[in-house]
């Protein structure tokens, strides 16, 4: 296992936090919900200010997304890009709810656009990382078949990340959906193994593939728990550690 693998969220300095495009929309059933860009722009500067280096990604499935898209006809290709995209909006929202709080924020997609954010170079990504610059990594991996699951992994390993955040709806990884049975059990510790065997849905197979073979932990964590974030990275706080 590696020394990443082995430390306690306390002790990580530079992260990768994963959310959904769904995390955006509040209780809308479409779109964003500025007050809730907002929160969870608060919840990532509590974080920053702690000295931690920050990246993230974030979905697009609260304006598009690429497999609903598919499955209604549209070529596969198609669709992802246009999930890509989407995820580019999600990024610039957050970029501005950030810059708000006045926190220095790039947006780096995988797809040229250079009128709205810059394009991905590792070592200008990794420059800004030292800088004390929130970087938000938009359009995925660039490539359609791929999540925006893979491409936090991805650019979690290129960043030199010591940990996935993944931010969900529920504080960890259960057996079985908690929303909709009351027997749930919660994992405090689970393999990536058993991730994939189990299908446990952390994250999509080639997500958890990338990070076994990286050791690279995921951190399963409720993004709805105010001041959940800060507070792993505290030493304290509820969740789910995915590691080898």
């Amino acid at each position: 296992m590696s020394d990443s693998a082995s430390k306690t969220p306390g002790k990580y300095s530079r992260v990768m936090l994963k959310i959904s495009g769904e995390a955006l929309m509040g209780d809308q059933g479409y779109g964003l919900h500025p007050p809730t860009v907002a929160r969870i722009a608060q919840e990532v500067k509590s974080v920053h200010d702690m000295g931690v280096e920050i990246c993230m990604v974030i979905g697009g499935g609260n304006i598009f997304r690429g497999l609903q898209g598919s499955a209604q006809g549209m070529e596969r290709a198609t669709a992802d890009y246009m999930g890509m995209l989407a995820t580019v909006m999600n990024a610039l929202a957050m970029q501005a709810a950030m810059e708000a709080l006045r926190i220095h924020t790039r947006v780096i997609s995988a797809i040229r656009m250079d009128e709205v954010c810059e394009p991905y170079i590792r070592r200008r990504a990794i420059r800004h990382l030292e800088k004390k610059r929130v970087c938000i990594f938009a359009a995925g991996t660039g490539n359609p078949y791929f999540t925006t699951d893979t491409a936090a992994t991805l650019r979690a390993n290129e960043m030199n990340c010591e940990a996935i955040f993944k931010g969900t709806k529920v504080d960890g990884v259960y057996d079985k959906d908690p929303q909709k049975f009351a027997d749930a059990q919660r994992y405090d510790n689970v393999t990536y193994d058993e991730v994939l065997q189990k299908h446990l849905g952390v994250m999509d197979a080639s997500a958890i593939a990338l990070a076994r073979d990286n050791d690279l932990p995921i951190i399963v964590f409720s993004l709805d728990e105010p001041g959940g974030f800060r507070g792993i990275l505290a030493g304290s706080g509820t969740y789910t550690r995915v590691h080898g």
